[in-house]
């Protein structure tokens, strides 16, 4: 077990904890009552689960009337589209710090000082949890999780340009409401890619985000994510958010070094490879002839001219890591009533918190 920090919260802080619930009634209940007494309030946000989740969502608002809130989506919306639906009310609430954890007992309540600690020393913008920093921890994994989460995890860092964070797929995370109102609604997805699609947003915004190495708990919760279905869907939308953060923040915004080494090193690596293919295929192959050591370095060097500047770009990049927190410099009111205007969710409430 990690250390867990002994934690200072001021009277005027709150701090919300958000549960999307789909197919949770065997762990929800344990998971609420192992939720430490410091957090004021829990939104628990039933996302059309077909079982008894919605009965027992609103069972336990009636039995925590002063810490515990219910809404109930009318169409199942995704753990993101609930995960969103439960963070905006969470602002209207008054929080201050916003947590999101799962209802199926994998995400150990025991790390939320760890969580939030670097929010309330004002070191972070967002707090994500991280299984891939201890040996013991990785081998506790199972196999197939563990493969799919290092190569996942491997695509995210490229896509959100935070080579700091280890466990990017890691949905056990905490948020300052400040990065809430930024967060532009429309660009993240409301199914399986919600983590990785909120890490891109944050990257854009150049949040300051911060692993807290934890464990998770596997038990017989049952997984309704397709590992084929996130081979296939997941990769082209990372390439997609990378573009964007690419275009945003080293072109649009920003004339980045990293961004011209790195157009450069493809051009000339692209040269290389074409003009050693043809050199190969045209004059080697069809008609025979044995090529000269000049045409030979005029594809290999700008091949290995372009690979060190794509390693140079990669490098800037992952220096370029945002340190400097931005919720403190945030219009946060004014942006959350504009993302609020766009959003057309239809969901029932039932608010029973005092």
């Amino acid at each position: 077990m990690f250390n867990k920090p002994n934690i200072k919260i001021q009277p005027t802080i709150k701090i919300a904890v958000v549960i999307p619930c789909y197919k949770v009634e065997k762990h929800l209940e344990s998971v609420i009552e192992g939720i430490p007494d410091f957090i004021d309030t829990i939104i628990l946000v039933d996302d059309e689960s077909p079982d008894n989740t919605p009965e027992l969502v609103d069972r336990l608002a009636e039995q925590f009337p002063n810490h515990v809130v219910a809404l109930h989506h009318d169409v199942n919306q995704g753990v993101g589209g609930a995960t969103m639906t439960g963070m905006k009310h969470a602002v209207t609430l008054g929080a201050n710090i916003i947590v999101k954890m799962d209802g199926d007992g994998q995400m150990d309540p025991a790390y939320l000082p760890a969580l939030i600690e670097p929010l309330l020393q004002e070191k972070a913008d967002f707090t994500k949890g991280s299984r891939f920093t201890n040996a013991e921890v990785l081998q506790k994994m199972p196999l197939v999780r563990l493969i799919g989460n290092a190569g996942l995890s491997f695509l995210n860092r490229i896509a959100s340009g935070y080579w700091n964070v280890l466990d990017p797929t890691n949905g056990y995370f905490a948020i300052r409401a400040e990065i809430v109102g930024q967060l532009p609604e429309h660009r993240i997805h409301k199914r399986y890619f919600y983590e990785s699609s909120q890490l891109i947003e944050l990257g854009i915004l150049r949040a300051v985000v911060q692993d807290v190495p934890m464990r998770t708990i596997y038990g017989d919760e049952v997984s309704n994510l397709s590992i084929k279905k996130t081979l296939l869907e997941f990769p082209p939308k990372l390439f997609a958010g990378f573009c964007r953060r690419i275009w945003l923040t080293k072109i649009l915004l920003t004339t980045s070094p990293d961004i011209i080494l790195g157009i450069l090193g493809i051009l000339l690596m692209l040269f290389g490879v074409t003009f050693g293919s043809y050199k190969w295929i045209f004059g080697s192959i069809i008609e025979g002839q044995i090529a000269t050591a000049g045409a030979v370095m005029f594809a290999a060097l700008p091949c290995i001219m372009g690979l060190q500047m794509l390693l140079s770009a990669l490098l800037i990049d992952i220096q370029s890591v945002p340190t400097q927190q931005i919720s403190q410099h945030l219009s946060f009111h004014q942006n959350f009533l504009i993302n609020e205007k766009k959003n057309d969710t239809k969901i029932s409430v039932k608010q029973r918190a005092a």
